[in-house]
């Protein structure tokens, strides 16, 4: 007995534990199979389900299953990343909750709280996927501080510096001072503020008069280097080579001249301050200005700054503000639009600070990386994002790869007492290294100091499809040989730069091949009103709590049935609302269909004719599904199917062949509407697993251990596209007789009679059934003269008479035909437009471009019907 309510929670429940009992997602290397790989693109270790990693992985989800249906060995590893900063942050938080100061502690202490930190929270985001269905293959799940990915990350480095590819060096970095560590380009965020630009007279040393500057941040002015101005401005052409004092602190400072300075903002006077800024850190190497930080790793001022030392940056602007106007320095604020970066872990302002740091040579490893985007060996989909991609891989920097953190992969370099490097797998190969270049015999391993810093999360993330397959240890493997290179990747495109880009430079340096075949970036879900969701906005549904009400298939669905790739996703419960309603309608008929009384018996001839058109309908429906699934287009492969089952396969065919109420229907027809039930579900089965399973295991007995998961994806057979056109002009006349009913206010029990002038009335004898049935007739019959007192209406070129008892004015008739065949002229000029188009024509499919000719022709019918009639009304 099937439930008369579809209950998502117990379901859903059930079949995921079937699934892992069975190891249905399980995979291992199959020679006689094609693989199919995804690596997830591992969430953040403190990471919680968000609605982002919802259509990630629904769509993750989706490719994996078609393919795993498909006969392919499907592999998805999951897996998380350490996540360094954010991890770091929650477990410097907690450890104050304990009264514990991070200074406090040594570093084997602090790695010891993370790591029970991330065994206690760690998973809690993997086994959320597990709540919406993902298919993954568990038993693989990667952590990328694990002892082998570990090891990987610090080969990686060894051969890379060995190469001469990284390198240490001061330059200047975006530091973050909550984090107390520096942070690639990539990594900070930029946000528009309104700001002051506060004007500040620098007095000329010579006792002449002033200048004037423009800037935004006068607490750093005692870190002033020079006064820049460009060489064609003539107010200050006098001025060059002489000197200023800085305010406050006296010390002299030369003014210069340079192009680099615009004369229409500000004042056209700019303060070069090369430790604080990138720009004229650019303009200090170029003129050989002195560098003076005046700002330490807290964000506060040292005692290079003379003043305020000891006081927080923007307290101290505050501070020198007030100082600088009782003084008379200060001459003007004004209102400013700005842009500052701010940390995208913690959300500090970035503070531009010249610091030591690792860094990585980018520009021949970006090579590769941008020739096979730009060439299409590797495909972004949309491809509107190549232009990004190349913009940012034309414009590559080195890589700053170290951090000021413990959590992380600490750098493998070692220093002797005198400051010798020596760049190693470990201490024990540093002391080999030493021993044997330096023929320091005495040497023992606590004489070497290893680099307290470590390495950038992306420079783990980055070898993430060859390390899960442990392909930087043991290249030649089994696993990596077979799985390697992935299919596709799922990801988002604000991460394009920071990981996509990298992956496919580690690929070619590590495999001399790609990591990927394709790259699906999604779009960002926004709320209705179009804002990106967020916690600090409190407009993101928990996903889980949404799960709860709609069930996973339910929410599923929901999402994609408007996420084009690339494209933005306005959020609304009305999608996942959407998704549960089109689970109950699959339900409800399949209740419907294993209700029914059964007689044993052979289908009537309109019921055979019925399945004929709709598998027709399912065969052209599969081909258009592949087409989409080849173009990566996801949500339109599943409005498709979506369609299908609600419109074809319940609306129209079900009512077809359900028999009258009470009266049961013959086992040959039973049979075949089953038979294509089972087909829609294996079609739907990636898009909503968890209710095609039940219905499937439902269907008819199965042996323990066998699923739809594994069940062969639907192919198509030959379309008969004659069959598709008769029934679609029927139901065409179906509508139309609903729609008089409708005007008239009749009754849909209430029986009418339709006369059709036809050239060819036998066209109508196999579905004459069929009509009197959905349409509710009590008679069908030929005519061959119009009757000038019924409801008509024209179905390609044949005319259509209701009588009815009280027909309608021919005023009006004639009125409501006459904007018929306005509306149809101009559907015509559409149509013959676009098959004058010769790349229409020459690039779309044939079946397409046959289509329209069709559809030219019946209007061209139609549209000589109409004028018959309306000759008749005149």
């Amino acid at each position: 007995m099937i439930d008369k309510n579809y209950a998502p929670q117990e379901i859903e429940q059930k079949w995921y534990a079937y699934w892992m009992e069975n190891k249905l997602f399980a995979s291992k290397p199959d020679p006689n199979k094609e693989a199919y790989t995804i690596v997830i693109p591992p969430p953040n270790v403190t990471g919680v389900l968000h609605m982002g990693h919802m259509l990630n992985n629904t769509i993750q989800d989706v490719l994996i299953r078609k393919a795993r249906m498909e006969g392919k060995e499907a592999c998805w590893v999951p897996g998380t990343d350490h996540a360094s900063i954010a991890t770091e942050a929650k477990v410097v938080a907690m450890l104050k909750e304990k009264g514990i100061e991070k200074k406090d502690i040594s570093r084997e202490e602090f790695l010891t709280y993370a790591f029970d930190w991330k065994e206690k929270y760690g998973g809690i985001i993997l086994d959320q996927l597990k709540k919406l269905g993902a298919s993954c293959d568990w038993d693989r799940t990667r952590f990328t501080m694990e002892p082998s990915l570990y090891e990987a990350v610090i080969d990686t480095f060894v051969r890379l510096y060995n190469k001469g590819l990284i390198y240490r060096g001061v330059r200047m970095v975006n530091w973050d001072p909550q984090g107390k560590t520096a942070l690639s380009d990539e990594e900070v965020i930029y946000k528009d503020v309104q700001a002051k630009l506060y004007h500040i007279q620098y007095p000329l040393v010579d006792g002449s008069g002033h200048v004037t500057i423009a800037t935004t941040r006068p607490e750093t002015i005692m870190a002033d280097a020079a006064i820049c101005v460009n060489p064609t401005d003539e107010r200050y052409l006098s001025l060059h080579g002489k000197k200023v004092f800085i305010p406050l602190i006296n010390r002299e400072i030369s003014i210069i001249p340079d192009e680099y300075v615009s004369t229409d903002f500000g004042t056209g006077c700019l303060k070069v301050t090369p430790a604080h800024d990138l720009n004229d850190y650019e303009l200090g190497i170029k003129h050989k200005l002195p560098v003076i930080d005046i700002i330490d790793d807290n964000g506060a001022l040292n005692e290079k700054a003379v003043l305020f030392v000891g006081v927080d940056r923007f307290e101290a602007r505050k501070r020198i503000v007030k100082q600088l106007t009782e003084e008379g320095y200060l001459v003007q604020t004004e209102e400013y639009k700005s842009t500052i970066g701010t940390s995208e872990r913690t959300g500090a302002v970035i503070e531009p600070k010249l610091s030591l740091q690792w860094f990585l040579k980018m520009e021949e490893m970006a090579k590769p990386a941008l020739e096979n985007v730009m060439n299409d060996n590797i495909q972004l989909h949309p491809a509107k994002f190549k232009n990004t991609y190349r913009s940012w891989m034309e414009n590559v920097h080195d890589w700053c790869i170290s951090r000021q953190l413990w959590w992380g992969q600490q750098i493998p370099a070692f220093y002797l007492q005198d400051g010798t490097l020596i760049v190693a797998k470990d201490k024990k190969e540093a002391l080999r290294i030493a021993r044997d270049t330096y023929q320091l015999f005495a040497l023992v391993e606590d004489d070497l100091t290893q680099d307290p810093d470590v390495l950038d999360t992306w420079f783990s993330s980055w070898l993430w499809p060859i390390s899960v397959f442990d392909g930087i240890e043991n290249p030649d493997n089994e696993e990596i040989n077979y799985y390697y290179p992935t299919n596709d990747l799922v990801t988002g495109p604000d991460i394009l730069f920071f990981w996509v880009a990298r992956m496919i430079m580690a690929g070619y340096e590590w495999r001399g091949e790609l990591p990927f075949r394709n790259v699906y970036l999604t779009g960002i879900v926004r709320d209705k009103q179009g804002r990106k969701m967020s916690k600090s906005l409190g407009n993101s549904p928990d996903p889980l709590e949404l799960i709860e009400k709609f069930g996973a298939d339910g929410v599923r669905s929901g999402l994609l049935f408007s996420a084009p790739a690339g494209n933005d996703l306005l959020f609304d419960d009305k999608l996942c609302e959407q998704g549960r309603n089109f689970s109950n309608k699959i339900w409800n008929a399949f209740r419907l269909l294993k209700g029914l009384e059964v007689q044993e018996g052979k289908s009537l001839p309109e019921h055979v004719l019925a399945t004929e058109w709709f598998e027709s309908k399912l065969s052209q429906t599969i081909l258009d599904v592949q087409d989409h699934f080849q173009k990566f287009r996801i949500s339109d492969a599943l409005l498709s199917i979506y369609n299908l089952v609600w419109d074809d396969y319940c609306a129209k065919y079900l009512e077809i062949i359900k028999p009258p109420y009470q009266s049961p229907i013959a086992s040959e027809t039973l049979a075949k509407a089953l038979g294509l039930f089972d087909q829609l579900m294996r079609l739907l089965h990636p898009y909503m697993p968890f209710i095609t399973e039940e219905i499937w295991q439902n269907m008819e007995e199965r042996k323990e251990g066998i699923s739809i998961c594994k069940a062969e994806f639907p192919k198509a057979k030959p379309v008969q596209a004659s069959i598709i056109s008769q029934f679609d002009a029927m139901f065409e006349i179906v509508t139309k007789i609903r729609e008089i009913r409708n005007t008239k206010q009749i009754s849909p029990k209430i029986a009418l009679s339709l006369c059709i002038k036809s050239d060819q009335s036998s066209a109508y004898d196999a579905i004459n059934a069929i009509l009197i049935k959905l349409a509710n007739l009590d008679s069908v019959s030929f005519i061959q003269e119009s009757i000038s007192e019924a409801q008509t209406f024209v179905v390609k070129s044949d005319q259509f008479f209701v009588p009815l008892a009280n027909d309608e004015d021919p005023a009006v008739l004639k009125e409501e035909t006459e904007k018929e065949l306005v509306y149809l002229e101009g559907f015509k000029k559409s149509v013959e437009a676009k098959l004058a188009n010769e790349k229409f024509v020459q690039h779309a499919k044939a079946d397409l471009v046959e289509r329209e000719r069709q559809k030219l022709s019946d209007a061209e019918n139609k549209i000589k019907s109409l004028k018959e009639l309306l000759a008749r009304l005149n």
